[in-house]
């Protein structure tokens, strides 16, 4: 596989059933490397099985196609006409057709996540705005007049007044509601200095309807100072009363999030964290009784981290995504937690649909060698475990050590992205090793061997080191850090999941708080050793480490901590934490992973500073980093980089203007992988 290949493969978005139960509507996303574009497109495809056919092809894309509930309309968002709006069209449930879109909103603030009301006479959105404003015309003018001014100066007065990759200015996103005629917009939270819903990285929505369409559910963090907080709560709102006032229901004092109601009406469920100010702590599935108004968790018990879930239609079972020793699953539980199975074993799942008779789970899945493409698993036929499976888990403890059963269901391939392309090439089959670590921890490996792969020659290395730190390698896709693409010119790939990876127990997660530099460190170098003797073809006197992120950080530890390796890249990563706490925007973050802030725990920071062993750092290293990183300033990659050049250490530094925390660029990642692969080749071929 080229870099060329890979954007050449059509990237799956969102999907959508509709509310028969015959069609699947998806977006997916086209590369165009000469153009340096990514546009998403509308396509549909039966549940069944069959030819997908676009719906639409604008130049500007199209995006979160929805079913209206009639099935008769669909709406999506595009930037035809300049901002991101909505749009309605007719569909036909017999052809799969639409017929010509019209626009149904248009703000100046734009609009985003739009989503049906359960009678299909409204349509719940967000919209950044400010929060003075009480109608699109106030907010137009303010717009107009900053891009006008020529003064472009800020005054900050709060913490967060940036984030990830944007300065988050005065405007403030809030929830929405717009007849489906266009009339009678309403501001459903207006006015306040808080985001609702707050900021999310993606995933499952944030706001919910209920089935009478009288209520909603949403998430919003009312803590003074965002930048600390990571307790968000989940409201509810009634639509019936103009007057009405958002009610709290969450009590947890972490983070609750993706309110979802049953289809009978009478529960609420969400994912929920215990621990205040730890965003990694167990996402725990909780169901709220609307009468009672009693919380209640389902799966006490269930050490591992709930991703997302969809309830099913009788309202008596929940479906749910979460991620096990590399894999992530599809399960299955009772209200009670007293019926659960595991229900998918090989693969990352995720975008749950139940059709409304029960009978077929419609996900989007994808492995290590196959992007993502849209599955269908028949609740009511099931198979056996793929071979070599169960000698996998046993390994170590998962959800079958906490009495779930393994039913696992039939599956068929809706469709097929990329089929064509992906049979041309040579993608290597991960595979699973584990070994011991400090404190008899068993910790969990994997590798991908070079096409074209000869058992009797020697090759070089590359090992991956994942961000997060709270993040996992296992059986996905990745364009940013694509594993098969690291291993397409000649190289082993040992990809390792050090404590603070998820899939293993939230103990296993927690194992890399204020201990950044230590077991971690120690369980990745273990993890190297073993992989070099288990597989003989290794040459260990040929390794590089990559790491972004937290693998940035544990990049740069190596650096000063050890010689074996021949290189290093390190991209994005956090070379001294006392500056990164001052130039970083999360500060809940560093507040946790050092316990507190440097002025009161500053011998934490330093313990694990990279920067302070600057005097044994002598390994080559390539150092990247991006302007708008704001989750880790830019400002962590020069001090690396002039350190190496006043060392002496052979060095190199790419350097984007234009990106974030991620190369999401076509030609920028061209740029990246070449710089990348060409780094690693000068130091071990």
């Amino acid at each position: 596989m080229t870099f060329e290949d890979m954007m050449k493969m059509r990237r799956l978005g969102e999907i959508a059933v509709s509310p028969d139960g015959r069609w699947v509507m998806y977006s997916a996303t086209d590369v165009s490397l000469a153009q340096n574009t990514k546009t998403s497109h509308l396509w549909m495809v039966p549940v069944a099985g069959g030819e997908s056919h676009a719906l639409l092809a604008w130049e500007a894309g199209e995006s979160r196609g929805r079913f209206s509930p009639d099935g008769k309309q669909i709406l999506f968002e595009s930037t035809r006409e300049g901002g991101q709006q909505i749009w309605l069209a007719d569909f036909d449930g017999a052809t799969g057709k639409i017929g010509e879109p019209h626009k149904l909103t248009s703000l100046s603030t734009e609009t985003d996540g739009a989503m049906w009301s359960p009678d299909g006479k409204s349509i719940l959105f967000t919209s950044a705005v400010y929060p003075e404003c009480n109608d699109d015309s106030c907010n137009q003018q303010k717009d107009e007049a900053s891009a006008e001014s020529k003064v472009k100066a800020q005054v900050f007065t709060h913490l967060l007044y940036r984030h990830w990759d944007h300065f988050t200015g005065d405007k403030r996103s809030h929830l929405f509601l717009v007849s489906a005629d266009g009339s009678a917009l309403r501001d459903l939270t207006p006015g306040d200095g808080h985001d609702v819903p707050p900021f999310s990285m993606g995933g499952p929505d944030q706001y919910a309807f209920a089935p009478d369409g009288k209520e909603i559910a949403f998430e919003e963090n009312l803590d003074p100072v965002a930048a600390t907080s990571t307790n968000s709560d989940i409201f509810t709102l009634r639509l019936d009363d103009a007057n009405a006032k958002p009610v709290k229901i969450s009590t947890a004092a972490g983070g609750d999030h993706s309110p979802a109601y049953s289809p009978d009406g009478k529960s609420i469920a969400w994912r929920s964290q215990a621990r205040a100010g730890y965003e990694s702590d167990r996402f725990r599935l909780v169901v709220y009784d609307r009468a009672s108004k009693k919380i209640t968790e389902p799966l006490p018990d269930f050490d591992r981290w709930i991703d997302e879930f969809v309830w099913a239609p009788d309202s008596q079972k929940i479906y749910f995504a979460a991620g096990d020793l590399g894999e992530e699953p599809v399960f299955v539980t009772s209200l009670d937690g007293k019926q659960s199975s595991e229900l998918t074993d090989e693969g990352t799942y995720g975008d749950l649909h139940v059709t409304p008779d029960g009978k077929t789970i419609v996900a989007a899945r994808q492995t290590v060698r196959v992007p993502g493409d849209v599955v269908a698993l028949e609740t009511d036929r099931v198979r056996k475990a793929a071979a070599g499976m169960a000698h996998r888990r046993v390994t170590y403890a998962s959800p079958t050590d906490l009495g779930m059963t393994q039913t696992f269901f039939m599956q068929k391939d809706v469709t097929h992205l990329n089929a064509v392309l992906l049979e041309a090439l040579d993608l290597s089959k991960m595979e699973h090793y584990w070994f011991s670590s400090l404190g008899r921890v068993r910790v969990e490996g994997f590798i991908l061997r070079p096409p074209g792969f000869d058992e009797t020659k020697k090759y070089p290395v590359k090992m991956l080191i994942h961000g997060g730190p709270q993040g996992e390698w296992g059986d996905s896709w990745s364009y940013r850090w694509n594993a098969e693409l690291f291993a397409a010119n000649g190289y082993v790939v040992v990809m390792i999941n050090p404590g603070g990876s998820v899939g293993y127990g939230q103990a296993f997660v927690d194992r890399v708080n204020r201990d950044w530099g230590g077991k971690p460190y120690l369980d990745l170098m273990n993890g190297m050793t073993a992989a070099e003797v288990k597989y003989p073809f290794i040459d260990k006197s040929r390794e590089c480490a990559l790491g972004a992120s937290y693998g940035g950080f544990m990049a740069d530890w190596i650096l000063g901590h050890t010689d074996r390796f021949r290189c290093i890249v390190t991209h994005d990563g956090m070379f001294n934490p006392e500056s990164a706490y001052g130039t970083t925007e999360e500060l809940w973050f560093n507040e946790w992973e050092f316990g507190s802030t440097p002025w009161t725990n500053r011998a934490m920071y330093r313990r694990w500073s990279p920067m302070l062993s600057a005097p044994r750092m002598k390994t080559p290293t390539l150092v990247i980093h991006s302007q708008h990183d704001y989750r880790l300033d830019v400002s962590e990659g020069y001090q690396l980089f002039t350190t190496l050049q006043r060392m002496g250490v052979p060095s190199k530094m790419l350097y984007f203007p234009d990106e974030s925390h991620w190369v999401t660029k076509p030609q920028n990642s061209q740029l990246w992988y070449k710089t990348v692969n060409d780094w690693v080749d000068q130091w071990t071929k």
